[in-house]
């Protein structure tokens, strides 16, 4: 017992000589001290500008003014330190110190200036060569010179820059983190505070096996941002490297909210596109920048999809994905941008407001998606089977089949913005209820049947009016039974007066060109009933206009009876009026036809009298009557000089 006691008042005289010893240092020896310590830990200079000062209660530390720590030699030689603050202060464990281990309490840094960087391997700045190799950071190592400790790291008003190799650098400002390390061998609680644009961001996470997270071994991280009232989470494995593999989710009521919070701009979604998300996946994320998501879940307000995507982060990422959905609503999207053109169609023509395709710059790759039904607001789909691939800001929507309109259509549709905007497509579709589709699609609701299709199509311009002034293209369509409401066909030809009812047709087939935003029929053949229907004309697809004639022909007491209709004007009152010049034109030709014969009849008469020579009837009067003045002209000839 005495002897324990003589070792404890030994032990209290040599700590009392040594916290003598340094309180009787100049702060500029202890200064010294310090920087001599860090380069022989780290290799790395410590320069002290600022006064230094010790304390001893309640903390055993010192503070500094005016610190900077040197960058790595690889950074080169313009670069700035990799840190510097204004103010960093130390406390120290003292008992562990008497021990003869650096066991540091706290390092608080004031206003200081992280500069990190990473080389082509992908090794960081805050690795300190072969020091961190050889020297485990934050614990006692054999055959070495006794390890520190850093139980606790505060940074205030912190700004940070962090340059990978090959990638433009990332600056944040206004950081507030306070890293939690009480153990070696324990983990590590991170609390972060961002200020990308003045609201706060909040990072807390949890980093098992903090010190091989350090040295660069996978280690398990938690981690949970919140931002803008949303909030995401991850819980996995993951490297200091930024290699990372487990379970991420996000939950955001206001994506625009998060967006802005982060210092990102809000795009504007719509309901059904994003305007709130809900999603869960299992990711995996590699340093060569790939992103595998698998057992994906998105809720992208009433809107769900499942499936699996790869994505390879770049300038302009490279997505694959296959996504399953149900029914899909994204009809917000038509009602917040106003480019439904069918609604404009009934009184102004087409909108010529500027269409805004630069998303399709904005990732390459392909997206497969099966849904049960789609909603656009113009236009719905039921069960389809659809595939976007796009390529340089060129996109093809691949439609192995779509139920749309009450039938089916296949075929694809193509967007390309490379140079100026351009769309066409190739459609095919059968069972196509016109009434839908061109009610949909034109404000059109006057015709009703189902019908047989293909269409190919080419437009160019910016905005929907000239998209439309400019189409070209072909197509063929074939309707079994059906009808169109605004005039009577039948009633026309009884009466001569068609307007307001309906026309029942048995079939109706017509093949057309598109030129310069005009559909041009020559071919249309309706039947009804006893009656052939020819058509031929102009539809006006740009300008929303008609100048289409109808040709009726019924059959009675054995002749043919003809009466045209023809259909002029707008689209939303178009002009429906029987043809009469086109009657007169025939009635006279006829007309002249029957002059024209019995003139004929007069003249052969005479010629035979004048003759006296019996002429054919279907002879040429003409060359009879040259033939004869020639016959004439040399006997008279030959009786003047005699010669019989």
């Amino acid at each position: 017992m005495r002897l324990l006691f003589r070792v404890a008042v030994a032990l209290i005289v040599a700590l009392a000589l040594l916290l003598g010893a340094l309180l009787v240092l100049p702060g500029d020896k202890i200064a010294d001290l310090a920087a001599d310590q860090v380069e022989a830990q780290t290799g790395r200079a410590l320069e002290i500008g600022g006064p230094v000062k010790f304390s001893l209660w309640p903390v055993l530390g010192v503070r500094a003014d005016d610190v900077s720590f040197a960058n790595a030699n690889w950074v080169g030689t313009e670069a700035p330190p990799m840190l510097q603050a204004e103010r960093v202060s130390i406390g120290l464990d003292a008992a562990a110190l008497i021990r003869g281990d650096v066991r540091v309490k706290e390092i608080r840094a004031v206003a200081p200036a992280l500069h990190l960087a990473t080389r082509a391997d992908g090794q960081g700045n805050w690795v300190f060569g072969e020091v961190a190799n050889t020297q485990a950071v934050g614990a006692g190592t054999s055959g070495t010179s006794a390890g520190y400790i850093i139980e606790k790291l505060v940074l205030e008003r912190a700004s940070l820059t962090y340059a990978a190799f090959g990638a433009a650098p990332i600056v944040q400002s206004g950081l507030d983190l306070e890293l939690l390390w009480p153990e070696p061998d324990g983990t590590a609680d991170l609390s972060w505070i961002l200020r990308p644009a003045g609201e706060p961001v909040e990072v807390v996470a949890e980093i098992g096996s903090f010190k091989s997270f350090l040295e660069g071994q996978v280690a398990s991280v938690g981690a949970t941002l919140r931002a803008g009232g949303g909030r995401a989470r991850f819980d996995g494995r993951a490297s200091i490297a930024g290699d990372a593999s487990g379970r991420f989710t996000l939950e955001a009521v206001d994506t625009g909210k998060v967006l802005n919070a982060l210092g990102l701009e809000d795009p504007g979604l719509s309901p059904g596109l994003g305007k709130s998300i809900v999603l869960g996946t299992d990711a995996t994320f590699t340093t060569d920048g790939r992103l595998a998501l698998r057992d994906l879940t998105v809720k992208l307000d009433q809107n769900e999809l499942t499936g699996d995507a790869d994505v390879v982060l770049s300038a302009v990422p490279q997505v694959t994905a296959r996504l399953e959905a149900g029914d899909l609503d994204v009809s917000g999207l038509t009602e917040a941008s106003g480019a439904a053109a069918t609604s404009e169609a009934s009184s102004s023509g087409w909108s010529k407001d500027p269409i805004d395709v630069s998303a399709l710059a904005l990732f390459n790759g392909s997206i497969g998606v099966k849904l049960k039904s789609l909603d656009t607001g113009s236009v719905k789909l039921g069960m389809s089977d659809l595939n976007l691939s796009v390529d340089r800001a060129r996109a093809v929507l691949g439609i192995s089949q779509a139920a749309i309109f009450g039938g089916q259509v296949s075929g694809q549709l193509v967007a390309n913005n490379r140079n100026g905007l351009s769309v066409g497509g190739k459609l095919n579709a059968n069972n196509i209820d016109l009434n839908q589709a061109l009610g949909q699609l034109a404000d059109i609701h006057s015709m009703n049947g189902e019908a047989l299709t293909q269409l190919e199509f080419l437009g160019v311009g910016n905005d929907m009016d000239t998209i439309m002034r400019s189409l070209s293209g072909k197509g063929w369509f074939e309707v079994g039974k059906g009808f169109f409401t605004g005039f009577d066909l039948e009633e026309l030809m009884r009466s001569g007066q068609g307007n307001g009812g309906s026309t029942v047709f048995d079939s109706l087939t017509a093949s057309y060109v598109l030129r310069n935003g005009n559909l041009l029929n020559e071919d249309l053949l309706m039947l009804i009933k006893g009656l052939r229907i020819e058509g031929e004309g102009r539809i006006g697809l740009g300008a929303q206009d008609l100048d289409y004639t109808f040709l009726p022909q019924a059959t009675h007491n054995g002749q043919a009876l003809r009466i045209p209709v023809k259909v002029t004007g707008p689209w939303v009152d178009p002009s429906i009026r029987p043809d009469l010049s086109q009657i007169l034109e025939a009635e006279i030709e006829l007309k002249k036809d029957e002059v024209e014969a019995q003139a004929k009849e007069f003249a052969r008469e005479k010629l035979e009298a004048e003759f006296d020579t019996q002429i054919d009837p279907e002879a040429d009067l003409e060359e009879v009557l040259k033939d004869e003045l020639e016959k004439k002209a040399k006997d008279s000839l030959f009786k003047l000089l005699g010669v019989d």
